[in-house]
C-alpha cells in the first residue's frame, strides 16, 4: 500500500464505480479523500462528507473537483462527456476506460465546449489490487499536459498502489494486456493449483487455502525480496526434485512459454480492437 500522505487526496468527481472505478474509491477512502462526488446507479452509500449521485445528469452545481476520473461502461461514455465538459475547463480528465483513446475523448470533450477549449485528457490502466492499496497504474499524458497535471493524477494513482508512465499511448494495449487482465491469470492460478489439490485428495478448505497463500505469498516474496523472477524460481528448484519435475511439464515449449505469450497478444490484439 502507498505511504500515508500528510494531506488528504484533492477532491474528485468519480464517473463510474464498478469493479475498477470501485477499487480505486475504496483506496483513496483508505487514503484519505477530499470531499468528492460519486456518480452511480449501483452503490448503496458514501460515507459523509462525500457525495453519491445516480446519474451525471444530477450532479451538484457547486462542486469544483481537482480532477475527474472516467470509470463508466462504454455505452454511459457520450452523456458523461457532455455532462462534464463544463468542468473539463479547469480540471483534467482521467481516463481509465479500455479502448477510448486520448484524441478520441479530447474531440469529444471540444464538441461540447466553446471553441478554442484545451481539456487535457490523460489515459491510464489500474488493475483491481489498487482497492488493496496493491495496485499497479501505467499512464500516458500527451503534450499538452502540464507537469502539474501529470503530477496531480501520480498523486491520486499512487495512492492507491505503484505507478509508471508510458510515452507512446499504443503501449498501453500492452500494459492492458499484462498488468490490466493480469490479476485474472494469476486468480486463475490459484483457482486450478486448489482443484489439483482437490483431485489429489486433500480436504477442499485445505486445498484452497494452501493455494491462495502460495500465490501470495510468492507474490509478497517477489516484491520484497527484488529478486529476479527467474532466480527465485531456480532458488525453488532442486536438481532432480519435485519442482524441476513439474517445471518440466509447464515450461515445454507448447506449454506456458507458448500458451501464456498467446494469451498476451490476444488480449493485446483484443485491446487494439476496441480502441479502432
Amino acid at each position: 500500500m502507498a505511504d500515508a500522505q500528510a494531506t488528504p487526496l484533492p477532491s474528485i468527481l468519480l464517473i463510474g464505480c464498478g469493479k475498477m472505478g470501485g477499487a480505486m474509491l475504496e483506496g483513496w477512502l483508505a487514503e484519505g479523500l477530499a470531499p468528492s462526488v460519486v456518480v452511480d446507479r449501483h452503490r448503496d452509500t458514501l460515507p459523509a462528507p462525500h457525495r453519491l449521485v445516480r446519474d451525471v445528469a444530477d450532479l451538484p452545481a457547486d462542486f469544483r473537483p481537482a480532477l475527474i476520473v472516467l470509470a463508466m461502461k462504454p455505452q454511459k461514455v457520450a452523456a458523461a462527456i457532455a455532462a462534464v465538459a463544463p468542468l473539463a475547463t479547469h480540471a483534467p480528465v482521467l481516463s481509465v476506460l479500455a479502448g477510448r483513446t486520448v484524441g478520441g475523448l479530447t474531440d469529444a470533450l471540444r464538441a461540447h465546449m466553446p471553441p478554442g477549449a484545451h481539456p487535457v485528457v490523460i489515459r491510464s490502466m489500474p488493475n483491481t489490487p489498487a482497492a488493496v492499496g496493491e495496485g499497479m497504474t501505467v499512464s500516458y499524458a500527451p503534450p499538452c499536459a502540464s507537469a502539474a497535471q501529470r503530477a496531480l493524477c501520480d498523486r491520486v494513482l499512487s495512492a492507491v498502489g505503484q505507478t509508471a508512465w508510458i510515452t507512446h499511448e499504443d503501449d498501453i494495449n500492452v500494459v492492458t494486456a499484462i498488468s490490466g487482465s493480469g490479476p485474472a491469470y494469476v486468480f486463475l492460478l490459484a483457482e486450478l493449483l486448489e482443484q489439483a489439490g482437490i483431485e489429489g485428495g486433500l480436504p477442499r478448505a485445505l486445498a484452497r487455502q494452501i493455494a491462495r497463500q502460495t500465490v501470495s505469498g510468492a507474490g509478497v516474496l517477489m516484491q520484497r525480496s527484488g529478486i529476479d523472477a527467474d532466480e527465485l524460481r531456480r532458488n525453488v528448484t532442486s536438481p532432480g526434485g519435485t519442482t524441476q519435475q513439474a517445471l518440466s511439464v509447464l515450461m515445454a515449449p507448447d506449454a506456458w512459454p507458448a500458451t501464456l505469450h498467446a494469451a498476451v497478444r490476444a488480449a493485446t490484439e483484443r485491446a487494439r480492437e476496441l480502441a479502432s
